[in-house]
């Protein structure tokens, strides 16, 4: 048997792909990760809302994860994924270092990427007190003088959200306009309006203190959430023809098949606001509908060969 043939190879090693894997390891596939490590949440100390693994670091999910597959068969690559081709049986998987895998089908668990404004402080403090998800933290910041800073979609009902969290919560449109509906709902929730481009973050002690803004003004803040814009982590889906929405994304049914035969996507890659407990789900909902996929080519291919023997 060839080395580098696999039933299945996952891209991506993350809590889609690794719940992937672990669902095709105990069904006896053969199955490769390969895995930049590189995760979203890397900046995050602590994930939340993860039943029984609530306020744990997410490396130590990844590492349980790979440790788990692991004792399944399955092997893990890291590295970079540069291009994937169709091939006589599948697919070949092309590594940015090694030789090219070969899969009878391929998972997608990319992930994505957060674009999040260009402002001094942005990046040192993102995951940490610049936030994104309340679902995710903000029970952590929960009564302290938050923030919610505007100028991107979906802001003002972010802040909205944000205020069942605390009594205290500034938002500023910052590049944003807000119309008449939006200032009604802001005020009535409680939620204060601070008028003014952001110019920086301000920053004290390895903590953020407060926003400042291009006239000088600091308003204090314990933390700030913003809604970032998402993008798809990787190209993948697009370069081998995939269905894309409006947005990039990665057009699947419920399962996660795409409109590519052989091509499946979870997690975050086709999932911009999964968690992680629910790209977990999705990885092992698209494992055991790409387990039946895999299942009825190989009955296929057994009455095929019983009946050119009888």
């Amino acid at each position: 048997m060839n080395e580098n043939a696999y039933d299945v190879v996952v891209v991506g090693g993350g809590a889609a792909g690794l719940s992937a894997a672990l669902v095709l390891g105990r069904a006896r596939r053969t199955v490769a990760v390969v895995d930049s490590g590189t995760p979203r949440n890397a900046p995050a100390a602590h994930m939340q809302g993860y039943l029984s693994r609530d306020g744990m670091p997410p490396g130590e999910l990844i590492a349980a994860g790979r440790r788990e597959v692991e004792g399944y068969g399955v092997r893990l690559i890291d590295g970079y994924v540069t291009g994937i081709v169709p091939a006589e049986r599948g697919f070949e998987v092309h590594l940015a270092d090694g030789e090219p895998l070969t899969a009878r089908r391929v998972l997608l668990a990319t992930g994505l990427r957060d674009v999040v404004p260009d402002l001094p402080g942005v990046a040192e403090r993102w995951g940490r007190d610049l936030l994104h998800c309340p679902y995710c933290h903000g029970y952590e910041v929960r009564d302290l003088a938050l923030g919610v800073l505007g100028g991107t979609p979906g802001a003002v009902q972010h802040a909205l959200l944000v205020r069942q969290w605390s009594a205290d919560v500034v938002f500023f449109p910052h590049t944003g306009v807000l119309d008449d509906v939006e200032t009604e709902q802001l005020t009535a929730r409680g939620v204060a309006i601070v008028e003014g481009t952001v110019a920086a973050l301000v920053i004290d002690g390895d903590r953020l203190r407060g926003v400042e803004l291009a006239d000088g003004r600091v308003i204090r803040r314990a933390a700030v959430f913003v809604r970032p814009r998402l993008v798809p982590s990787s190209g993948l889906p697009a370069a081998l023809g995939a269905d894309l929405d409006e947005s990039g994304w990665a057009r699947t049914d419920a399962h996660g098949r795409t409109s590519v035969p052989g091509i499946w996507v979870a997690g975050n890659a086709s999932d911009p606001g999964a968690q992680v407990i629910t790209a977990a789900g999705e990885g092992s909902a698209a494992a055991i509908a790409l387990n039946a996929d895999l299942l009825a080519e190989d009955v296929e291919r057994d009455v095929a060969a019983h009946r050119a023997r009888t």
